[in-house]
């Protein structure tokens, strides 16, 4: 049996199938709850096994920073998703609206400006909360970093244009984290990585991922031989 975690390799296993858990109870008790179980384990499977894929690359490419998720996960599942994303290595961005703000564009049009934006922001949540902004270009992620911005995503930027934009902020800024996001793939993500971008977060980690094929057998339990 497997540990969480750990590879599944069918190939190597008798038939192609490997046994991965074992649960014992009364037929009909399982037979309840077999649905509900699979569909789990296929989808967090699904999503560990990508996380896997990227943290491994990212590992293998000497890249320091982190391979995240996003906000883009399924209405009341989003703490599976999130726990599948710590199994495969990649970090959850955030757990939940709480651990961070999160500045994106409909939030700086409501204000009217990022320096406005992040003030406001400031005053309702105190200094021991982080603030992110969304940020299209160099002058909206200098005017985030300028306003007390802790963390600046870099949106939808090209790899070549990303790497000298962050170079550029950190050469001024230093301590600011900056996060590469938008449209990043498993075939791209490599492209993006650099050593002033600390973060990068692709949605598909959690939306559109491939749901692995798990079922479950019933075994007959063994009789009792009698004396």
């Amino acid at each position: 049996l497997l540990e969480e975690g750990g590879i599944v390799d069918p190939s190597t296993a008798p038939n192609g199938k490997q046994v991965v858990a074992r649960v014992r109870g009364p037929t009909n008790r399982i037979l309840q709850g077999e649905r509900t179980a699979l569909n789990i384990i296929t989808r967090a499977s699904g999503i560990a096994t990508q996380a896997r894929i990227v943290s491994d690359l990212a590992k293998r490419e000497g890249w320091h920073g982190s391979v995240v998720g996003t906000r883009k996960t399924t209405p009341g599942f989003r703490l599976v998703e999130k726990y599948a994303l710590l199994i495969g290595g990649a970090g959850t961005h955030r757990s939940d609206l709480s651990q961070m703000v999160m500045l994106k564009d409909n939030h700086i049009w409501a204000t009217g400006s990022i320096t406005g934006a992040v003030r406001r922001a400031r005053s309702a949540a105190g200094f021991a909360a982080k603030i992110e902004v969304e940020c299209g270009t160099l002058e909206e992620a200098v005017e985030a970093a300028n306003a007390g911005a802790d963390v600046t995503m870099l949106d939808n930027f090209e790899p070549r244009e990303l790497k000298q934009v962050a170079a550029t902020l950190k050469q001024t800024y230093p301590h600011l984290i900056i996060e590469a996001s938008g449209g990043i793939t498993l075939q791209t993500i490599a492209s993006y990585f650099s050593p002033h971008v600390d973060v990068i977060s692709q949605g598909s980690l959690t939306q559109g991922y491939p749901a692995l094929d798990f079922s479950l057998k019933i075994q007959p339990s063994q009789s009792r031989s009698r004396l």
